[in-house]
């Protein structure tokens, strides 16, 4: 059956085209009430098509298409994801509790960008001691490259990457390793070219806008099905393990069941009908612990997200930067809030806001619902330069940042490449087709940075072919002097965490800093952050640091070669380590 919700037409036809494009059929398709229009028709997986509204001729892509050969422009291609030859029967999945996210943009993880050539990778992360692969947005845009957040056809994966075929490629063979799979989705704006979801019916609301453009109408049920049957292809028909949610503080939702509650429910129902756990994870800038609160508890029942505040209280301790969001996270106690708490701002002033902000985490809530990282494709991206810590942090204090990111108490997430250093950076990208759009996105992005005092000649032009051929990963590094010996840390920490399970402790309680400042500057500090029965030592001060250990606690790693006596032991600057009892046998 064809179907198509197009409230704001008067007449709604379907054309069948073949490969060339030419016309092979078309009829009307007839009211079938509520705003969806149907026909008898069925297409065969392949079948070219489109729809035509009221009594135009120009074609557009069905709103649910599942794939674009000739992108967002273009006919859609009807998709049977049945006739995949799925080899994970035996796949249980895996819970996020004790796992490490790798999140990846698949157009710069490879030379070739694609899914199948990311396939050829997936056991590097396996050995990196991985286990939830993150995908960027893979749903189609205008143009061969971007970040993923200009999409315009959720259901449909990018044709660049090798579109949705590909993607059960990707997905099977990462379950066969071992590997989660979660996917980015972008539910709380449509991207600026190619978006011909108004013409159809009132998707976005009138009048509303958010950061990245017209807010999505979540107040009529057939969008609110758009969103829900979204997610459920992702992981019914493309078998992920879960989702991570774009911007959730964008999502406004007025209706009795929040549209978060209503996804949690949805994939909770999943999970039980398949018999593996699914994942929902949420980026809010809220600090709102509700999205993780059990239903019963007045939350929405999500399963994590992310933590913002532990990458700027990280982000400061590593670099000294104060300005912006960053200026609140020069506190001495930052780290230890939270590490302690998984919040810093948590009813307390956001100078950046101008405002009290957030609200506290429940004691009961689990450290592993927030996923904690150093480095993210935001954070990075986001940038005037797009660099990374690496291009500006000593081989030794990249180190100290792998140790304070693998022992954290939440879920610990890395971005492509920071697991050796990488050199090249992550810039924020676009090859928008439409000259105007280019040009306005290049000259804004010049422009924003430019108010915050940047030169604009060193500001990359985002629709400059070169920016994103300069943040492609150079994988010949990994194997190479410091970059070779921040991937075995990286492993270690990861093999550590693992075997301890100190630091897998999901309560915040079990955590305990104590923090030395030695000079008044906030990279400059000492700290030590005792997670049960295990000590994480980091001295980022200038001189070395002395600190009281167990009688019986051994070196379990260290970023330098350092030995404990007589129940102290001495780091030098720019260095960490973890000392505990050594792992009683059986255990």
């Amino acid at each position: 059956m064809i179907e198509v919700w197009g409230p704001r037409a008067r007449r709604m036809r379907v054309r069948l085209l073949d490969a060339d494009g030419a016309t092979i059929e078309e009829h009307e398709l007839d009211a079938a009430g509520d705003g969806w229009w149907r026909s008898g028709r069925k297409l065969s997986d392949g079948d070219r098509y489109g729809f035509l509204i009221d009594d135009g001729d120009q074609l557009r892509p069905d709103p649910r298409s599942r794939r674009q050969p000739e992108g967002v422009h273009g006919p859609s291609a009807a998709f049977d994801p049945s006739t995949f030859a799925w080899t994970d029967e035996s796949w249980t999945g895996r819970q996020l509790a004790g796992g490490l996210i790798y999140e990846m943009h698949l157009g710069t993880f490879t030379p070739d960008g694609t899914l199948d050539a990311a396939i050829d990778r997936l056991d590097h992360l396996v050995d990196l001691g991985v286990t939830h692969v993150e995908l960027l947005p893979v749903n189609d845009f205008n143009g061969r490259w971007n970040w993923g957040y200009d999409g315009v056809l959720w259901y449909a994966v990018h044709e660049a990457y090798g579109g949705p075929r590909a993607y059960q490629r990707f997905v099977d063979a990462a379950h066969a390793r071992g590997l989660a799979v979660i996917q980015d989705v972008v539910y709380n704006h449509l991207g600026p070219s190619g978006n011909y979801l108004p013409e159809f019916g009132p998707y976005l609301r009138e009048g509303s806008r958010n950061t990245w453009g017209d807010s999505i109408d979540l107040d009529r049920p057939a969008v609110r099905a758009f969103i829900v049957e979204n997610a459920l292809m992702w992981m019914r028909d493309h078998h992920v393990d879960g989702l991570r949610l774009d911007a959730v503080h964008a999502l406004l939702d007025d209706q009795p069941v929040h549209i978060l509650q209503e996804l949690a429910e949805t994939a909770d129902a999943l999970s039980a009908q398949q018999n593996r756990p699914l994942s929902l994870i949420a980026e809010s800038d809220m600090n709102d612990p509700t999205l993780i609160l059990p239903r019963e508890a007045g939350g929405y029942g999500l399963t994590a997200q992310w933590s913002d505040d532990w990458h700027h209280a990280v982000h400061v301790a590593l670099t000294g930067e104060t300005t912006g969001y960053y200026a609140d996270f020069a506190a001495e106690n930052a780290l230890a809030k939270v590490s302690e708490g998984g919040f810093f701002h948590d009813g307390t002033f956001s100078s950046f806001r101008g405002r009290d902000h957030g609200s506290p985490v429940p004691p009961a809530v689990p450290a592993w619902r927030l996923v904690t990282f150093a480095q993210d494709h935001d954070q990075i991206g986001n940038r005037a330069a797009g660099d990374r810590l690496s291009a500006t942090l000593s081989a030794d204090r990249l180190a100290v940042a792998a140790v304070l990111t693998l022992t954290a108490p939440g879920t610990p997430m890395l971005f492509m490449g920071e697991e050796w250093g990488a050199s090249t950076p992550w810039q924020f990208f676009t090859s928008h087709p439409e000259p105007e759009l280019g040009r306005a996105t290049a000259e804004g992005r010049i422009a924003e940075f430019a108010e915050m005092g940047w030169d604009p000649d060193a500001v990359p032009d985002p629709q400059d072919p070169a920016t994103f051929e300069r943040s492609h990963l150079d994988w010949s590094e990994s194997e190479q002097g410091d970059h070779a010996r921040l991937l075995a840390l990286y492993r270690a920490l990861a093999a550590l965490r693992r075997d301890r399970a100190e630091l897998t402790d999901p309560l915040l309680a079990a955590t305990s800093v104590t923090t030395t400042d030695t000079d008044g500057s906030p990279q400059h500090r000492v700290f030590r952050i005792d997670r049960g029965g295990l000590s994480v030592l980091v001295n980022l001060s200038t001189e070395p640091a002395e600190f009281d250990i167990g009688s019986d606690d051994e070196v379990l790693l260290s970023t330098v070669a350092v030995e404990a006596r007589s129940a102290r032991i001495e780091l030098p600057a720019d260095a960490a380590a973890v000392v505990g009892p050594p792992r009683r046998a059986g255990l």
